[in-house]
């Protein structure tokens, strides 16, 4: 009896303590990741008091030099990947999309509305605006122009008469999308949030929730100069007169969660699941439409803000895709969505800040646990493990593993508690193990180890279906965040190795046609 209780006390015993993951910031840093971050548990590296290593996320609002990305060490991440403004700055998106219906027609690509690229668009736009003309005769067409590069409303111009027109460097020239669907008389856009965890293979999630932008005056196409009637970004209409007034069906302020939008359009009868595939198509078909361009990179990856405008027959139009999309809080909205998004982020990239406790570390835990590491994206399908009672939007794609076998299902409900640092080491070596000889330095790890951070009963998933090479399945959902690419076995093989954007395109249309005439029936 001595002896068992002697066992006892010794498997009881404490392992050493989990150095506390550390994040690095700059004065572009948001203040709701780092309050986010210290609140998970993490430490704010030090300069004078920690190696020039001894980090492992950093969060800034500009990109990252290639050099930077190049000198990674695997514990570490960056929340930007290389080459994405090729999707945020306005007149490549346009140029892609364009090349992208030369390709693939513009049935598929007509979310977009008509787009000059100036000055070298300029003498088709004259042409196309006085054919126009000639057409609608007296009735007047509308036009907006926005800077290539600019953010937040500023520099924009909305036009009828093409004498109105000026601009000083690129800019882009659209059609107006003068049917807005208005609440209240109020013009709306949505901020949708999509996370891109990797290019190779491509892997996008989109966040279930997000924010509603209203203007604050009503709509009114006689008065094109009323930026508070016609823009919807916040840092305009904030300091409108009308900000703190209560406006017919929306309310004070300019913001509505996602979640209330749709719950307001499900009153009015309209199909909201519908109109959130619609959306997921958009995104999906919008990075597909950059990504073959971007380089490949690893530890890092890109919150992305889509900006979308619902028409009045519940069409929606990409408006325009955000690099760094604004994460200020200024109001309860933004309290509510943003720091929920921020920490989503975290577990969606596989980077736990509350410590987890373990009381009965076994010796291959305890020695795991004396290297800090974070757990991590690293661009392969590797994402926290999700919640198991979480509706995903994912039912809207397709997914492949709808339904989990019992024995997996079993199998996850059974599984230990990883700690942050043992999945983070686990996944570094196994990756390492088998890919040693081809990757870049952020990649390399001098010895070997086991994978991580795929939960148990995915990764018996991933060998039952003996398919899918060395790379694990993605979780289909983190938190909010839901997997929406790839959305089944084609399409993950069709990005695994390299981009087939014809083979993927085509998985895509079999499954839009699929949910069309489900929608019919």
């Amino acid at each position: 009896m001595r002896k068992r209780n002697s066992l006892r006390k010794r498997k009881e015993a404490p392992g050493p303590a989990v150095k506390p993951l550390v994040f690095r910031v700059d004065e572009s840093t948001p203040t709701v990741v780092q309050s986010v971050l210290l609140e998970r548990g993490w430490d704010k590296f030090d300069h004078q008091r920690q190696g020039v290593e001894d980090w492992n996320l950093y969060w800034r609002t500009s990109p990252f030099q290639m050099a930077e990305h190049v000198n990674l060490k695997p514990w570490q991440r960056l929340n930007h990947h290389p080459g994405t403004t090729t999707l945020t700055r306005k007149d490549c998106l346009a140029k892609h999309l364009a090349n992208m219906r030369k390709l693939y027609g513009k049935t598929l690509y007509e979310f977009t509305p008509l787009t000059f690229i100036m000055p070298d668009d300029y003498t088709k736009f004259v042409h196309k605006y006085f054919k126009e003309k000639r057409h609608l005769g007296t009735k007047p067409s509308y036009w907006i122009c926005k800077p290539a590069e600019l953010s937040r409303g500023r520099g924009i111009i909305i036009f009828s008469d093409i004498q109105d027109l000026v601009f000083n460097g690129t800019h882009v020239v659209q059609k107006y999308i003068c049917n807005p669907l208005l609440v209240g008389r109020y013009k709306c856009d949505l901020r949708i949030y999509v996370c891109v965890t990797g290019f190779r293979p491509l892997t996008i999630y989109m966040y279930r929730e997000g924010l509603v932008r209203f203007a604050t005056e009503k709509f009114d196409l006689g008065n094109l100069q009323d930026c508070y009637s016609h823009l919807t970004n916040s840092s305009i209409n904030k300091s409108g007169a009308s900000y703190w007034k209560t406006k017919d069906v929306v309310g004070q302020g300019c913001k509505w969660t996602l979640s209330r939008f749709f719950s307001y359009l499900r009153k009015w009868d309209v199909d909201d699941l519908l109109l959130r595939q619609k959306i997921n198509h958009m995104v999906i078909l919008t990075v597909l439409a950059g990504a073959p361009s971007v380089p490949v990179a690893y530890n890092c990856f890109e919150l992305f803000g889509f900006d979308i405008l619902i028409d009045e027959n519940l069409k929606p139009w990409l408006l325009e895709v955000n690099y760094s999309p604004a994460l200020t809080v200024d109001c309860s909205t933004d309290v509510s969505v943003k720091r929920s998004l921020v920490h989503d982020i975290i577990e969606l990239i596989c980077l736990n800040g509350l410590r987890r406790e373990e009381r009965k570390g076994t010796r291959a835990s305890s020695e795991r646990a004396r290297i800090p590491c974070a757990r991590s994206n690293q661009h392969k399908h590797h994402t926290a493990p999700s919640p198991l009672s979480c509706v995903s939007l994912i039912q809207f794609t397709n997914r492949m593993c709808t339904k989990k076998k019992p024995a997996i299902q079993r199998a996850i409900d059974i599984r230990p508690k990883p700690t942050r640092t043992s999945q983070m080491r686990e996944m570094m070596n196994r990756r390492e193990a088998a890919k040693s000889n081809s990757r870049p330095r952020a990649w390399q790890m001098p010895h070997k180890v086991l994978s991580p951070y795929t939960p148990l009963a995915q990764s018996q998933f991933h060998k039952m279906k003996g398919t899918l090479g060395i790379f694990p399945e993605p979780n289909d959902h983190a938190g909010n965040f839901d997997l929406i690419f790839p959305f089944n076995e084609a399409t993950f093989g069709a990005s695994r190795n390299g981009l087939n954007v014809k083979r993927i395109i085509q998985e895509l249309q079999k499954l839009m046609n699929k949910q069309l005439s489900s929608d019919k029936s």
